[in-house]
């Protein structure tokens, strides 16, 4: 079957233990991801994904700029209006005043109208660029760092920190700015008009500010707590749904329905207490704003009442006044922005930055072709912190060979499987595939040539052709029936309604397990791989099932280099050689025969399995 290509059903662990899927992984460890980043990390640096958008930012900033100008302009007619009253002029002063007005107002909606637009179209290219980069560090790194943390918690941190940083970017590169300027060009104006009335506006303008900055430590904690209270709440969720059957067969549906709900009350009550003590600072900023329009009222009204000014110079500052403290209390916020930006970019920054230890080597190569020739020099592996999985592995398996690999739970099985993929590195000597170490080989080059059936291999809720085409997506519909023929497929796709666009459901859920693993056998034979991992394939089907399964599999592992990772030892009885590992060692290597014969330890676990039941051949 050589010729046919596809995927390997490679698929990161779950936290802890066994994987659904096959892997033993080992306990949690601690990532960038999980934890707060050890180190803080500036904001400057999260400007970079605001360097491919200058242009349209600096057109932003322009319209912006106008804008500040149109709305620093209309007290200015309004005063315009009401001296011409005063001056006995009143028709025309009215008339030229209401012009002005409404040309400030035309020019400011269209300029809004702008602005508006520019600036949602620079943020989505911002937050593009932001969720590219992270998404395409999630998928490159190791996976100890995908055990972090579950899908759930992954996604839950990674949406709301990337639309947390965006928000916080847009505002201080599209509102702080403009607000500035407002800033600038009231002040000069006021200042013009009546600097007396100017001074005392001003000695309440910094008061706004000096709340918000009062406020935002608490606001920063809230911001840091909520996000970790969410992460929980949908990792713990995303469970839950994954795992619909076993809460269901244990009756848990409330139970885990009032945790959801119990948790989500929590969360909300640290937003309502939030939301109150935003209200108080709101509350206390719009009494400074009052404050000071009362003042320059009162101050104001004596003014023109001592003929100092003008009717239309008081109203020009009321107007200044109200429109002088919108920036004002933006600006006292972007304290506030800064520091919630703060958590956000730490836990962007946490993906971003985080280690990859198994990263391709500079010098590291492409590789076609190979022919499937594996060795293990003189291999020891560890998690840190942990016992030693394997001790002192020598072990070589030749092109085209059938090795199986068994011994109980914790031997190291599937961790010396999975350094032939380099899902690890091993603490302690050489992997080599076709002679070449495959820390110098890329790791996307070697993973292509490796083929792997898990116990519960996942598919995709798409159609039976796209699973099958999966990693091979230009293969013709010819291709595609032709493995899925080999993998025995062919006839139960064929009785289905759609056929091969049958949509198989969530992980393959409306297919059998023994349906599953067909379609996932086509899959790996779709991929003609050079080496082919064979991880308890069959352990989880009935006779019939086992039986096609197997006989799949006989074809998938023909002239190709297999590793059969086998609890259920009748399943590795016809293996050309069987290895048993026991507590990270070798400990018997032959075939069937030669160990029953011997009545070592694996002649013991065949003992234990059959139960006396049948006789063990010498």
């Amino acid at each position: 079957m050589r010729g046919l290509v596809a995927s390997a059903d490679a698929h990161p662990p779950t936290p802890g233990g066994m994987t659904r899927r096959g892997w033993r992984v080992p306990a949690r460890v601690t990532t960038a991801a999980s934890t707060a980043p050890a180190r803080r990390v500036g904001l400057r640096r999260a400007a970079e994904f605001l360097v491919p958008y200058r242009g349209a930012i600096a057109g932003i900033l322009a319209v912006s700029m106008a804008l500040a100008a149109v709305n620093a302009a209309e007290p200015l007619a309004m005063k315009r209006i009401f001296d011409g009253f005063g001056a006995g002029a009143g028709a025309r002063g009215l008339a030229e005043g209401v012009i002005a007005l409404v040309v400030l107002g035309l020019v400011r909606e269209a300029l809004t109208a702008g602005s508006n637009w520019l600036t949602w179209r620079t943020r989505i290219g911002i937050q593009f660029g932001l969720t590219e980069a992270c998404v395409s560090r999630l998928h490159r790194l190791p996976l100890s760092f995908h055990r972090g943390e579950g899908v759930g918690a992954t996604m839950t941190r990674l949406d709301r920190s990337i639309q947390g940083l965006v928000g916080a970017l847009s505002d201080i590169a599209f509102n702080v700015v403009p607000a500035v300027m407002y800033l600038v060009l009231s002040v000069l104006v006021m200042l013009r008009l009546e600097s007396r009335l100017a001074v005392l506006v001003l000695v309440f303008a910094p008061l706004p500010a000096l709340i918000a900055r009062f406020a935002a430590p608490m606001q920063t904690r809230r911001e840091r707590v909520l996000l970790e209270r969410w992460v929980h709440i949908y990792s713990r969720f995303n469970e839950v749904l994954s795992g619909i059957v076993t809460v269901k067969s244990f009756a848990m549906e409330d139970a885990e329905k009032k945790r959801f709900l119990d948790e989500v009350n929590s969360a909300n009550d640290v937003v309502i207490r939030g939301v109150g003590v935003d209200a108080g600072v709101g509350a206390a900023q719009n009494l400074v704003q009052i404050g000071a329009r009362i003042a320059a009222l009162a101050v104001g009204g004596a003014l023109v009442l001592r003929g100092h000014i003008t009717a239309g110079t008081l109203v020009a500052f009321v107007g200044y006044v109200g429109g002088l403290f919108g920036p004002v209390l933006g600006l006292s916020g972007v304290y506030k922005t800064l520091r919630t930006a703060q958590v956000s970019v730490e836990e962007v920054y946490g993906i971003l930055d985080a280690q990859d230890a198994l990263g391709d080597a500079p010098d590291a190569r492409e590789v076609l072709g190979l022919r499937g020739d594996i060795r293990w020099d003189g291999i020891r592996f560890s998690y840190p912190g942990g016992a030693p999985l394997l001790d002192g592995i020598d072990l070589h398996v030749h092109e085209g060979e059938r090795l199986a690999i068994v011994g109980p739970s914790g031997s190291g099985k599937s961790t010396l499987v999975a350094l032939v993929q380099r899902f690890y590195d091993p603490t302690d000597g050489v992997v080599r595939v076709d002679g070449i170490d495959v820390r110098k080989l890329k790791q996307i080059a070697l993973r292509r040539q490796v083929g792997v059936v898990f116990q519960d291999s996942l598919l995709f809720n798409e159609s039976i052709r796209a699973n099958i085409a999966y990693g091979r997506p230009g293969a013709t519909r010819a291709e595609i029936e032709a493995a899925a023929r080999a993998a025995n497929a062919h006839d139960f796709v064929s009785r289905l309604p759609d056929g091969y666009d049958t949509v198989v459901g969530e992980r393959g859920s409306r297919l059998s397990v023994g349906e599953r693993q067909r379609i996932s056998i086509a899959r790996t034979l779709l991929k003609d791989p050079a080496i082919l991992i064979l991880d308890e394939p069959t352990s989880a089907l009935d006779a019939e099932s086992e039986a096609l399964v197997q006989e799949a599999l006989a074809r998938v592992s023909r002239r190709r280099t297999t590793l059969i990772i086998a609890h259920r030892l009748s399943t590795v009885v016809d293996a050309d050689r069987i290895v048993v590992l026991k507590q990270g060692r070798i400990v018997e290597q032959g075939k069937h025969q030669e160990l029953i014969g011997r009545g070592g330890y694996y002649a013991s676990l065949v003992e234990k399995q059959t139960r006396g039941l049948f006789p063990m051949a010498a």
